[in-house]
């Protein structure tokens, strides 16, 4: 499977993508087009909040608006779809807006659908880059398989770093190693 290009985002789109509610607007407008009122309800935002983020992510490429539509008592509105851009732009760290949108999109799920595991694993280098090697195939497997009439969109969150206790097991084992020779 080819891996995507990344490209370094504009200081514009890494604006963009530097807030928790434009990501979550982004994962809403995936696989159906909302219109500004419907992405406002969905989050619990004023209409113009929504609007003022909404732009921005049109502005920059993250969504692009669709053919208008008629809304509820005959308003014109128009639907908005995201792009699949945000997948192709590396924009630095962007940690806190992630996790942000993640524990919203978390906490609304029904306590009984959530999934959560945690661990802590022993790798050598060539082990983390095999490790980051095949979270990303799966991700891209799992991300170019688009809305099929059963299916559901579910949310994913992955985040990998070092342990705090990374630098004593490895003096302790290098310890105990010694003591074995």
């Amino acid at each position: 499977m080819p891996e995507f290009e990344r490209r370094d985002a504009t200081d514009a789109e890494a604006k963009a993508l530097a807030s928790g509610v434009r990501l979550r607007i982004l994962r809403l407008c995936l696989d159906e087009p909302l219109s500004n009122r419907e992405i406002a309800t969905e989050l619990d935002l004023n209409p113009a909040t929504a609007l003022h983020h909404v732009r921005m992510l049109v502005g920059t490429g993250f969504l692009e608006a669709q053919e208008e539509r008629r809304g509820k008592r005959g308003s014109r509105e128009i639907p908005y779809r995201a792009t699949g851009k945000s997948w192709y732009v590396n924009t630095g760290d962007m940690t806190h807006p992630m996790i942000d949108a993640f524990v919203a999109e978390f906490d609304s799920a029904p306590y009984e659908d959530r999934t959560m595991a945690r661990m802590a694993a022993m790798l050598t280098e060539d082990e983390i880059a095999e490790f980051r090697d095949r979270i990303r195939e799966l991700l891209e497997d799992f991300k170019s398989r688009r809305k099929t009439e059963d299916a559901q969109q579910w949310a994913l969150f992955i985040a990998m770093h070092p342990s705090e206790t990374s630098g004593r097991d490895i003096d302790r084992l290098a310890a105990e190693n010694s003591d074995d020779s």
